[in-house]
């Protein structure tokens, strides 16, 4: 009995509709086939539901927050109830604020320009870029990747142990990798943080559409996660936490809405009141659309039912590692071990191959979209293939002709929109490619590796 047959016989729920279910596309062998998106996380599809609440809205859209007529009383009723609705959705405690930015990279940066001037920061050279990257203007403690769940706080432990104990400290971690899928320890993390008088703040990206994520719960003081990855239309994103440095901070963009009072002083300048609500740090207009649909994606997820979503998801993941197993080639990455528990995002490379060249035929022969590269996460990557993580890299195809091995690897991710067929064809494609080779030759094109349609075929 095949992992999908045990799944449909334990009455596993079905992938919830998403967008781009029936699109096709063309193979260079010939024909067409229905396109499998298997990145989720870099972007997983919007779901059926958030774009069809998204168009229900739209003959209705207006300003927010300051009109007089109806349309944008309505607009603004939408975007402040889609606040409350995203605060519900992370188990919000009295008095954080939640505050809508662009992506997950907004939110942390917005974080870091926040931050006490005095502040030091811890982050896990395990990072991805969007939260290893942003704090420039802190004294930043790189902590080495770790092996297990265990050490990971330990190493935390021991580098807030050794720093000043009267200034201002975060810690900032991923809830689930980007490259590996690992949960990480974070409920223990925030326990160790605070107990040496520091604060953290959770990148939920990887973590938020695949398991709830409950701030209170989890004791952390700031969660940050993007739109584009919860299942809803790119180009908005959240940060919600704890409101003092919030408040306290200059706002993170000066403009219209952030201010409460501006007035001319007679030496020519002008002094400004601030908002101290999240309306300090959302200046401009806002993304009405990305707002409601965030809030959208947020009602879909928790109406499916986390439980449901995450036993179905596991099956998926089952079945993707236990067919990777039976390809002596394939070596799947992972930190914490084959045990420790995953999302469904899978990084692996496979003996003999350049990874780009790889995910270029995945695609071109079976219509299966992947990703390869470093995914904005270098020294990791880099410590998962045993080179040195400090060696420099770049985030997508190397400069290196097919079949040449590559310091880069393959990722495959999946979630709530996913059909078993996509995990099928993606498990057979991994093994025909090994066992038989590409079908079509493949040619490096402006960094990526594409087919080589002027050439003599295979």
């Amino acid at each position: 009995m095949s992992v999908f047959t045990a799944a449909a016989d334990q009455s596993l729920c079905a992938p919830l509709p998403v967008l781009g279910k029936d699109v096709t596309v063309p193979l260079v062998t010939g024909g067409e086939v229905s396109y499998a998106a298997l990145d989720y996380a870099a972007s997983a599809p919007a779901l059926q539901r958030v774009w069809d609440d998204v168009a229900a809205y739209a003959p209705y859209y207006g300003s927010v927050h300051r009109g007089a007529g109806y349309l944008s009383q309505l607009s603004t009723d939408l975007f402040e109830n889609s606040r409350a609705t995203v605060a519900e959705f992370l188990g919000c405690r009295a008095g954080d604020q939640v505050i809508f930015t662009r992506s997950t990279t907004d939110s942390l940066n917005l974080l870091a320009a926040v931050v006490p001037a005095d502040c030091q920061v811890f982050v896990y050279e395990t990072e991805h870029h969007a939260s290893l990257l942003p704090w420039r203007d802190a004294r930043v403690t790189y902590l080495n990747a770790p092996r297990t769940p265990a050490q990971a706080v330990e190493t935390l432990e021991r580098a807030l142990a050794e720093r000043d104990p009267y200034g201002p400290a975060l810690v900032c971690v991923t809830g689930a990798s980007n490259v590996t899928g690992e949960l990480w320890p974070v409920k223990e993390l925030a326990a160790a943080a605070h107990a040496h008088g520091a604060r953290i703040v959770l990148d939920a990206a990887q973590l938020a559409p695949h398991h709830p994520v409950d701030i209170a719960e989890l004791d952390v003081d700031w969660v940050a996660f993007s739109g584009h990855k919860l299942y809803a239309p790119f180009g908005s994103g959240v940060l919600a936490g704890r409101a003092d440095w919030l408040q306290e901070a200059e706002p993170y963009l000066a403009g219209g809405g952030a201010s409460r009072k501006v007035a001319r002083r007679t030496d020519g300048g002008v002094d400004v009141e601030w908002h101290s609500t999240a309306a300090r740090h959302e200046a401009g207009s806002p993304n009405v659309i990305g707002v409601y649909s965030i809030a959208a994606a947020c009602k879909a997820l928790t109406e499916a039912g986390f439980d449901n979503l995450v036993a179905r998801e596991q099956h998926l993941v089952a079945a993707v590692r236990a067919g990777l197993a039976e390809v002596p080639d394939v070596k799947v990455l992972s930190l914490f071990g084959d045990d420790a528990p995953r999302v469904g995002v899978i990084s692996f490379v496979v003996e003999g191959w350049n990874s780009s060249h790889f995910a270029a035929a995945l695609s071109a022969e079976y219509g299966i979209g992947v990703r390869d590269g470093l995914f904005c996460a270098h020294p990791l990557v880099r410590t998962l293939l045993g080179s040195d993580p400090q060696e420099v890299g770049e985030c997508g195809a190397p400069e290196a002709e097919p079949g040449e091995r590559s310091l880069n690897a393959i990722r495959v991710s999946f979630g709530a929109g996913t059909p078993d067929e996509h995990i099928e064809r993606f498990v057979r494609a991994v093994k025909e490619l090994v066992s038989k080779g590409a079908q079509w030759k493949y040619r490096t094109e402006d960094g990526r590796c594409v087919p080589d349609r002027g050439a003599a075929q295979l």
